[in-house]
């Protein structure tokens, strides 16, 4: 599987941001796979902000961007977007998605987010 993460820049606190990442590859059943968005900040680990059911009917996320991101999919085109919103500088992280529920499986290169005035 091929994951291709797009969206990513400089973004003011309080300013919004939409995550894309498209999937692709020979055999692999994006409607059929829970998908999953982690971060990694700077000097930081991986960290697992939300993940999505097959689906789509049933979420979670991290307490930290409850309220403020949402994950959705669309499997008729194998996308799967993070919408940001109220975005802060704590938020600064390169941003992957990942095939599965939760952070251990195949994960794309990322997307790099900044929050800065």
């Amino acid at each position: 599987v091929q994951l291709v993460e797009s969206g990513g820049g400089l973004v003011q606190p309080g300013g919004s941001l939409r995550l894309s990442c498209s999937a692709s590859g020979w055999g692999f059943d994006f409607s059929a796979n829970a998908m999953s968005w982690l971060r990694q900040g700077p000097g930081k680990g991986l960290e697992w902000i939300a993940s999505l059911t097959a689906d789509g009917s049933y979420s979670k996320y991290i307490r930290f961007v409850e309220g403020r991101f949402t994950i959705s999919r669309d499997n008729a085109k194998n996308m799967l977007h993070l919408q940001m919103n109220n975005l802060g500088v704590d938020d600064t992280a390169t941003y992957y998605c990942a095939v599965g529920w939760g952070k251990g499986g195949t994960r794309g290169t990322g997307t790099r987010v900044t929050v800065s005035e």
